[in-house]
């Protein structure tokens, strides 16, 4: 498949118009946190929160699976939709995503296949099964919305009107919010609590993207010249390879929690690798959004983008290393997550492993960006295989030879899969001649 040119390779982009296009992609991404935060606070409200927010929490393991095929609808529309002839192609594609989406949570739903995944692959107990049910009831509608999202977000992107992410975003919290009140004085009585508000919120955000993008559309032209997306096997060309990709990842975060089980002390290892985690994520969220710098600017100014990516690439890293390596660590973990004793010792050290990962997220994302604009989504498929294996063969080794490492085995897991992507995606790249353009 070919991707063309759509614009001229004599244009240059200032530093200023990137930073005003990333800015916002960074804002918003860094927001989501915020909306966990409103919902555990929300049912943590409860007059059994253990039993509430686990409910919450297992509905939503299975929500982060069956919604990726939705989110990857992002970087399909922003990477192939130039006029509305892609336009409806990328649609078609994407309603069929919904149709697929939307039954396949209802047979989790309502047939016993709901019961037998929450049973026995998450070992839900059979008191609570019918509670993690009722909350995947509502979750599942929260995939339906975040896919249209995140397809109208696509065209915003390319659009570069990315200010409406970040006004998305914040709506979207103020909904979740004010919903939150209401059902704190009204009463948390279940996991459903949670659901409602995320759905709540996820509606509101498809709704600013919707209006936005749908604009956006009419203002483009029927057919762009030497644009070669005209029909649904063009989108699924580029599309499937993403989605089999990410059927290979989702399976990194459950082998590593399972081998963690493993370890010396596999509480501590568990609750420290969770924790040091969610700081790992907070801090590289801001930082995800690389490859859609290179997919609306490489092709225009290579040069701007590499200096952009060169200026900020490294901040996770050195972000880490201040969290890991000193008292700043300590700190956050004490006073803003609280987190004391051994716990926090041991979710210190699990940050010192998370380092690598912080090193070689952004340049992974910069070079998928390279991939995206090549139309090789092909070469993503080799390189989440290349990850798994790489994670799962760490675990397996340092089960074996340092189960005393704990939590840090799976910080070393998973940062050394995600080098060994980088590793593939990199030589993939430069063995791996492009499709000419159009």
């Amino acid at each position: 498949m070919n991707l063309p040119l759509s614009q001229s390779k004599q244009q240059t982009v200032s530093l200023k118009k990137l930073w005003s296009f990333f800015l916002p992609l960074g804002i918003s991404a860094s927001l989501v946190t915020i909306s966990h935060v409103i919902i555990n606070s929300t049912l943590s409200k409860a007059a059994d929160p253990e039993r509430i927010i686990a409910s919450y929490a297992v509905a939503m393991s299975l929500l982060a699976i069956t919604e990726r095929p939705a989110v990857l609808l992002r970087q399909t529309s922003s990477a192939l939709v130039r006029d509305k002839r892609s336009f409806i192609s990328t649609l078609t594609v994407a309603q069929l995503v919904f149709a697929s989406i939307m039954a396949l949570g209802m047979i989790i739903s309502y047939t016993p296949l709901g019961t037998l995944i929450f049973r026995g692959v998450f070992g839900v107990g059979e008191d609570n099964v019918q509670d993690v049910i009722h909350v995947y009831k509502v979750l599942m509608f929260v995939s339906l919305f975040s896919g249209i999202r995140c397809f109208y977000q696509g065209v915003i992107i390319y659009n570069l009107r990315t200010k409406w992410l970040t006004i998305g975003m914040a709506i979207r919290l103020a909904g979740m919010y004010a919903l939150s009140l209401y059902f704190i004085h009204t009463g948390v009585t279940s996991g459903t609590v949670g659901a409602f508000i995320f759905l709540f919120g996820m509606i509101i955000e498809a709704a600013v993207s919707f209006l936005e993008g749908r604009t956006l559309v009419r203002k483009m032209p029927e057919k762009l010249e030497n644009h070669t997306i005209e029909k649904k096997r063009h989108v699924f060309s580029f599309y499937k390879p993403l989605l089999f990709s990410s059927f290979i990842s989702v399976w990194i975060g459950p082998a590593i929690n399972a081998m963690l089980g493993k370890t010396w002390d596999a509480q501590l290892a568990i609750s420290s690798f969770a924790i040091a985690a969610s700081l790992v994520m907070l801090i590289s969220s801001f930082f995800s959004y690389f490859h859609q710098i290179v997919i609306n600017f490489y092709r225009i100014d290579p040069v701007a983008v590499r200096k952009f990516v060169l200026m900020l690439g490294f901040v996770p890293a050195l972000l880490m290393g201040l969290i890991a390596y000193t008292p700043v660590g300590v700190f956050l973990l004490e006073h803003v997550i609280g987190v004391h004793g051994r716990l926090q010792a041991e979710s210190i050290r699990v940050l010192q492993g998370f380092v690598l990962f912080a090193l070689v997220m952004p340049w992974l994302d910069v070079l998928n960006g390279l991939v995206l604009v090549r139309g090789q989504t092909k070469l993503i498929i080799g390189s989440q295989i290349a990850n798994l294996s790489f994670t799962f063969t760490t675990l397996l080794v340092c089960i074996a030879l340092s189960p005393e490492w704990n939590g840090t085995i799976g910080a070393l897991a998973q940062s050394i899969g995600m080098a060994a992507e980088l590793i593939f995606v990199a030589l993939a790249l430069r063995f791996i001649k492009p499709l000419a353009p159009a």
